[in-house]
């Protein structure tokens, strides 16, 4: 699969969230996000291991009861099933990928 960059596609989740699902296969699954300041991204949890890359802005991130301040470059890896949440402090962008992946996130 082969994706070119658009504007297109973008779902709106929640307030302060849009996200497309840019590349997919049988095993994995790769989102972008783009988080607006002053939201949050509630705590929840999936099955899905989420690797994902800070690409601009700034975020809180909260996996488990450990807390980081993610900066541009800065990744991280939450194994399936750890709550997590996010606190977006600046308008941000994020590539995260699923692994298996997400048939919720699916276009």
């Amino acid at each position: 699969m082969f994706s070119k960059k658009s504007d297109d596609g973008y779902k709106k989740p929640l307030a302060g969230v849009e996200m497309k699902t840019i590349a997919y296969g049988d095993n994995t699954l790769m989102t972008e996000f783009r988080l607006e300041r002053g939201h949050i991204l509630p705590r929840h949890s999936h099955p899905q291991e989420q690797t994902g890359y800070l690409v601009s802005g700034r975020i809180n991130l909260r996996i488990g009861n450990f807390i980081h301040e993610a900066h541009p470059g800065d990744s991280w890896c939450i194994p399936g099933g750890v709550e997590h949440e996010a606190e977006i402090l600046e308008d941000s962008i994020a590539v995260e990928v699923f692994s298996p992946l997400r048939e919720d996130y699916l276009p």
